[in-house]
């Protein structure tokens, strides 16, 4: 009432005022008619000529590195045409109704009415009709002949729409500039760069390095999106165990197309982050060696058989190989029938990780813990047991355990510690490990942790066997009696362990006593350098437990395992290498069914150099001939390559005695 009476009284600056307002206002109720009324048809029309969608960015897969930098696994771009079926709803609708018109005519004449089955199947027919006019206009486009195919087709429109549909894929430069130039406008069409996982190596390390699977189930529940490009989930292997280091964080943009297919506008709501590289122990070189050393031994490229290569004085893995092997390409590209079929072949399990998922018995390598056990309970290396020679097989000798006569392949004689290593006597490791007992043997063998997983994040891993009194009352049912103790101081019976944990076995034997978690994964470190994000490391040489054995009894296992393949009567004389004193322990294994013999397990484990030992080599192959025929060769081309690695100049890995 205050403001009306100063108007009257023709107060100037406030009658000047109240226009301003006033005409202020009469210029909003202006502006707000002509959007409202004025405006709204040509508001509608822009709505409906437009198409704006939200597009989910897969982020791009960190690489996997092996310790030299060199790329185990790396990503490739690939240029890709895509079908946005939800864009083409006009032209399906537009189509639908001229046909229906078309079909109603006819039917008119018998006055027949069409019925909703009818109209069902006429959308999916006039669906289908207008995709594949449109594929004939990209194909003449970029001068490539794609048929599109009708089941696909309605499978993907039915279930997979929130995908945009793949028209052509991996196109080549000249076919990105012919679509740009000609085929561009058309309706629904656009072309996409996806990263594409590549493993430039083809199978070398592939168990180790695993691979990737499509999927598009996983959703991000924070973010909604109309489509989503091409996504995959590491499996296996070290892409299944990082895999959420690996894949990064998925990202999200709008895109305003309009009816003509143009793009309008494009907004990154949410950029993709890239995911970290994974740096491996491994080295490429030797891994490769000894990939290749399998495949040339006893059976060639069918050989099954595994190799695992270790820094002996921290853990680090430098190589694990094994074969019959797979490329993880494969599983990016896709498998034809006979790929497939070979992938799944019972005998040859190509996709299994022989070396960690494998499990064998570890025939007479077991015996380094059988004399490990005696020699800390006082057995005295040079004292002598007599092998007697068998009624039956005069060349060799036997045991007898109770009413059981276990054959022994050594022939027969005296033998002390050192000539029973070499020639792996049966006989006198039953003899000395009956004496010792079974639970100074199994006490050994939890210290190594036989029968438990090393942990490596490769999601193919078995614990294996150690029978201990109470595994076997849980699972046989019964007493331990003196026949299991003897079979399992030959390495026989139920117990069963994987080439891995044989390397950390002979790792310990060899740096003195210290039993190492073995390292696959140096580090996980950003790909981009400068985004300030450090990178996670897992340091070497972690422990994870100590044989408390003495210096003398390593010292006599060591000798005896040098002896092996320096003295002319050693079984692993194949190994030899010169320049290099290799100390090994052979093996053979049965393997039976029932109380039928099936087949053998070979095996060669062993470290070098003996002054200074610094790697370990084991080499196990099923069906061998023998450990020291069959794998003992195969060492040989492992210890030659880390010769050479010796050699070349590199950094020197970290022990346990440059961080203390």
């Amino acid at each position: 009432m205050l403001i009306f009476d100063q108007l009257r009284r023709n107060d100037r600056r406030l009658q000047m005022l109240a226009v301003c307002v006033l005409a202020g206002l009469a210029v909003l109720l202006a502006g707000l008619w002509f959007v409202q009324v004025l405006s709204a048809k040509r508001f509608q029309a822009s709505q409906v000529s437009q198409s704006f969608r939200t597009v989910r960015i897969s982020a791009i897969r960190g690489k996997i590195l092996d310790a030299n930098g060199t790329a185990l696994v790396d990503n490739r771009p690939s240029y890709n045409v895509n079908l946005y079926l939800e864009e083409l709803r006009p032209y399906f609708q537009s189509e639908f109704s001229n046909t229906l018109k078309s079909v109603r005519r006819q039917l008119a004449a018998s006055g027949s009415k069409v019925t909703r089955a009818q109209r069902t199947e006429l959308g999916k027919q006039t669906r289908y009709r207008v995709i594949s006019n449109l594929v004939g206009q990209v194909n003449q486009a970029v001068q490539q002949q794609f048929v599109l195919n009708e089941k696909k087709f309605f499978d993907h429109y039915d279930q997979r729409l929130f995908l945009p549909m793949p028209l052509l894929t991996d196109l080549t430069p000249q076919q990105i500039s012919l679509f740009v130039e000609k085929a561009g406008n058309l309706p629904g069409t656009e072309m996409d760069a996806v990263p594409v996982r590549i493993y430039p190596h083809g199978s070398t390390a592939a168990h180790l390095l695993g691979y990737i699977r499509r999927d598009d189930a996983s959703t991000d529940e924070d973010t909604f999106y109309n489509y989503r490009m091409p996504d995959f989930r590491g499996v296996s292997g070290v892409e299944g165990a990082c895999d959420p280091q690996l894949r990064g964080k998925t990202g999200v943009k709008s895109v305003l197309v309009n009816s003509l297919g143009f793009r309008q506008a494009e907004n990154v709501w949410t950029p993709p982050e890239a995911g970290q590289n994974v740096v491996l122990t491994i080295d490429l070189p030797i891994q490769q060696a000894a990939e290749k050393a399998l495949r040339g031994s006893l059976y060639g490229a069918s050989t099954r058989g595994a190799v695992v290569v270790m820094d002996a004085r921290n853990g680090d893995l430098l190589a694990i190989a094994s074969n019959p092997a797979f490329d993880p390409n494969h599983f990016v590209r896709g498998f034809t029938h006979d790929e497939w079929a070979g992938m799944i072949d019972p005998t040859q399990l190509p996709l299994v990780n022989r070396a960690t998922a494998g499990t064998y018995m570890p025939g007479s390598i077991f015996k380094i813990v059988v004399g490990l056990a005696a020699l800390e309970a006082g057995l005295n290396p040079r004292g002598k047991i007599h092998n007697p020679p068998d009624p039956a097989d005069a060349a060799h000798g036997y045991a007898l355990v109770g009413n059981r006569k276990i054959r022994d392949t050594a022939p027969p004689g005296d033998y002390d510690f050192r000539r029973a290593l070499i020639k792996s006597s049966n006989t006198y490791f039953i003899v000395e490990g009956l004496k010792v007992g079974v639970d100074r043997i199994l006490e050994i063998g939890k210290r190594l942790h036989l029968g438990e997983r090393t942990g490596i994040p490769t999601r193919q891993e078995q614990s294996g066997i150690l029978p201990t009194r109470e595994w076997q009352q849980a699972h046989l049912g019964g007493a331990w009696f003196d026949g299991n103790t003897a079979l399992l101081c030959i390495g026989q019976g139920e117990i069963d362990v994987t080439p891995l944990q044989i390397a950390v076995m002979i790792a310990a034997v060899a740096n003195g006593g210290t039993v190492f978690w073995p390292r696959l994964v140096a580090r996980h470190e950003p790909q981009d350098t400068l985004n300030g994000e450090q990178p996670v490391v897992f340091p070497p040489g972690r422990v994870r437990d100590h044989l408390g054995v003495s210096k003398r009894t390593l010292g006599v296992v060591r000798d005896a395992m040098h002896a092996d393949v320096a003295d002319a009567d050693g079984t692993g004389l194949r190994a030899q290498v010169q320049g290099m004193d290799i100390c090994a322990k052979t093996g053979t294994a049965q393997r039976k069914q029932g109380n039928k013999l099936v087949g053998h397990t070979t095996w060669f484990a062993s470290f070098a150099p003996y002054e200074d030992p610094r790697y370990v080599v084991v080499v196990m192959v099923e069906e061998g001939a023998s450990g020291g025929e069959t794998c003992a060769p195969v060492a040989r081309e492992i210890y030659l390559a880390l010769q050479k690695r010796e050699q070349s100049p590199r950094r020197k890995p970290e022990t346990l005695a440059s961080r203390n």
